[in-house]
């Protein structure tokens, strides 16, 4: 006969397995890298998606470079408590970690995901050093529709002027597998997500590119099929041309969720991305 504890076991898994996505599943069983949660479900604004996490080094030499995570969704899902293992990792790696939640597609479309992002950076400026963080060092990471988000915030520098940051407090930006470069629009998220801006060419990161913007790590998946490096080819190619700053990395074998997914400790045998990154943004921030 099975043992009580087993079957209890059995079934708290189950239900589990019925009750989350697969991503929230991943999140909740995945091994983590030893950090500290500062800060859990904190408001930067006073709607109801402007919350955000915090996560710690547990041993921090002076005051932490603040790291800002965009996780990706199409724009229309996503949520900051799936982000853990990122939030963790990060934090493993020396930064003083921010995921926050934004407005998702149908409630805003472009450019309302990237206000309330601006408006989570003004938090992580004004409330870093209490939690141990420095705020003169921010770099801002995304991955797909947070990727672009975060190349967004860091390029274009209305927004975060628009919350009173200054655009040279952010020393690097971080996109794995973004979608940078789709003009004209032909797909129906973007058409839904950016079909009404006024300008759909300000709506595109290459335009902000140049020597003044902060340097860019862009890495992509060869195998991803979902975005296509295409993006990640075109945006550093006009990176270079404007005299900016860039390191192109395309890992072989990795699809879309696969960029995100080796920051994870179970993933990082697929693809040194996480070391690859964080070498970059260490560099960037010294």
């Amino acid at each position: 006969m099975p043992h009580p504890l087993r079957l209890a076991l059995t079934a708290g898994i189950a239900a589990l397995t019925a009750a989350c996505s697969p991503l929230t599943m991943f999140s909740t069983l995945t091994p983590k890298d030893p950090a500290t949660r500062a800060d859990v479900g904190t408001a930067y604004g006073p709607l109801s998606r402007q919350k955000l996490d915090v996560y710690a080094p547990r041993k921090a030499k002076g005051p932490a470079p603040v790291a800002v995570f965009f996780y990706g969704g199409s724009w229309d899902s996503g949520r900051r408590q799936d982000y853990r293992w990122v939030g963790q990792a990060l934090a493993a790696q020396g930064y003083l970690t921010v995921v926050p939640d934004y407005r998702l597609f149908p409630e805003v479309t472009y450019p309302g995901f990237l206000d309330d992002g601006a408006l989570a950076i003004r938090w992580a400026v004004d409330h870093a050093a209490d939690l141990g963080g420095d705020p003169s060092r921010v770099v801002l990471v995304g991955h797909s529709a947070g990727a672009y988000n975060a190349v967004m915030l860091g390029f274009d520098t209305r927004y975060l002027k628009a919350q009173g940051v200054d655009p040279r407090t952010i020393k690097a930006v971080a996109g794995l597998s973004g979608p940078y470069d789709f003009v004209p629009i032909d797909g129906a998220i973007t058409r839904r997500t950016f079909g009404g801006a006024a300008d759909l060419a300000a709506t595109q990161p290459a335009l902000y590119a140049g020597k003044t913007r902060p340097p860019a790590f862009l890495a992509t998946g060869d195998s991803d099929r979902t975005v296509y490096p295409r993006n990640t080819r075109t945006l550093a190619a006009a990176i270079r041309a404007a005299g900016g700053a860039v390191e192109e990395k395309h890992y072989a074998g990795v699809d879309h969720a696969g960029t995100v997914l080796a920051l994870s400790r179970p993933f990082r045998g697929k693809a040194p991305i996480l070391a690859d990154m964080t070498a970059f943004l260490d560099a960037a921030v010294r």
